[in-house]
């Protein structure tokens, strides 16, 4: 039967089109998130611009805003590039439907002309009857009924191919419209990229003009992450005397553990890029290690840990089960609890409000305190910091992407 190949075709191709459905789904979804993000940030920024004091702040949401803005294009993009596929998946199975079409109405067509010309029933008798046997009598009657169900079934199957002809056409007109509404939504996003890279230019230059203020605000912020590396250090130094003067254990990292503390450390190694983070949402004000200052050039930063700019009355939450281990108060870092997990350490640093005492055992994802909301800014911003042992590790490595 002539269809076959084309039948044949369409199964090889379906798995094709489930993966394309299943990955426009994904970009569809990434792509509100996205979205959802960019709402966030913008609502962030709002907020943050109540402030009358200078603050690079603006300029790290802005620049966080134009990356999810970037990747939110490179999500259409793509989008556009998977629908291409499809179109031109549609396009050759168009072509081979409309080939198949024609052949199978030129055959019906001979076949309607063989069947008016045979039509007489005196013809079918004298051919049935000229049978030299039974046998051969018999089978000339088999060939005209299946000579009559080939017809029928011939003529269903061009039924069935036009109407399959006719959904390919209409799917191929939605994926263009599709596509024409995505390239649209392209070149508004590119637009107003530019809008916000010009934004981000602008309030750089402003906030130069008060270089003094912010030279100010860095030294504060310099001098208070210095003194709370010398606590944590205390800490760990004294952590590691009271572990080593228990009897038995297992020495990790110069810490005395017991057999339950060897497996949370491990555990906790076992996680490094699938903790979740310490807040339900913010934006990375400050990487770890000494980067550029975003607005005083010539200016390198050095961050002990991440700061993370999340909505106001927001929760720390641990990244991981544990034991606290600290709750300080330091100058200009407000509250700070320490967990331990083994060998390692979180820290989660300017907190207005603390949930936990030490000794508690918590949870993964256990509130433990409030973020600090600074009322001069606006701003409410949590330090995250990761220790194994008396070594800083960069905490973005250890949290979900």
């Amino acid at each position: 039967m002539k269809l076959l190949p084309y039948l044949i075709l369409i199964l090889l191709i379906l798995p094709i089109l489930v993966f394309s459905q299943e990955e426009r789904k994904k970009l569809e979804q990434e792509k509100q998130s996205i979205e959802e993000e960019i709402q966030r940030t913008n609502s962030l920024l709002e907020k943050t611009r109540e402030s009358k004091k200078a603050s690079s702040n603006e300029v790290t949401i802005l620049g966080s805003k134009i990356k999810k803005r970037e990747k939110l294009i490179r999500t259409i993009d793509s989008e556009i590039s998977l629908i291409n596929q499809q179109i031109l998946m549609n396009e050759d199975s168009i072509a081979d439907l409309a080939a198949e079409l024609t052949a199978l109405k030129d055959e019906y067509a001979k076949m309607i002309f063989f069947a008016y010309k045979n039509q007489n029933l005196y013809n079918k008798l004298i051919f049935i009857f000229s049978a030299d046997d039974f046998n051969q009598a018999y089978q000339r009657i088999k060939y005209f009924q299946q000579y009559n169900e080939y017809r029928r079934t011939q003529a269903k199957l061009i039924v069935e191919t036009q109407t399959l002809l006719e959904a390919k056409n209409q799917e191929l007109t939605m994926l263009k419209n599709d596509k024409e509404s995505l390239l649209s939504r392209v070149s508004n996003e590119n637009q107003t990229l530019i809008a916000e890279k010009d934004e981000k230019s602008r309030t750089v230059q402003k906030l130069s003009k008060k270089e003094k203020e912010l030279q100010s605000t860095l030294k504060e912020k310099e001098k208070a992450a210095k003194k709370l590396q010398q606590e944590i250090q205390k800490i760990i130094a004294e952590e590691m005397r009271k572990a080593s003067e228990r009897s038995g254990g297992e020495n990790v990292g110069g810490y005395n553990l017991t057999s339950a503390e060897v497996a949370l450390s491990g555990n906790f190694s076992n996680n490094i890029g699938k903790l979740p983070w310490p807040v339900d949402w913010g934006v990375v004000s400050s990487t770890f290690g000494e980067h550029p200052h975003p607005v005083l050039t010539k200016v390198k930063v050095k961050n002990n840990g991440i700061d993370i700019l999340t909505r106001s009355g927001a929760e720390a939450k641990a990244v991981f089960e544990g034991v606290v281990t600290r709750v300080l108060s330091v100058p200009n870092n407000n509250n700070v609890v320490i967990i331990r997990h083994g060998e390692y350490l979180t820290v989660y640093s300017n907190l207005d409000k603390v949930y936990v005492r030490e000794g508690d055992k918590v949870k993964v994802s256990q509130p433990i305190g409030i973020v600090f909301t600074n009322p001069d800014e606006n701003k409410t911003e949590l330090h995250f910091e990761v220790w194994q042992s008396k070594t800083l590790l960069n905490p973005e490595e250890w949290l979900k992407q």
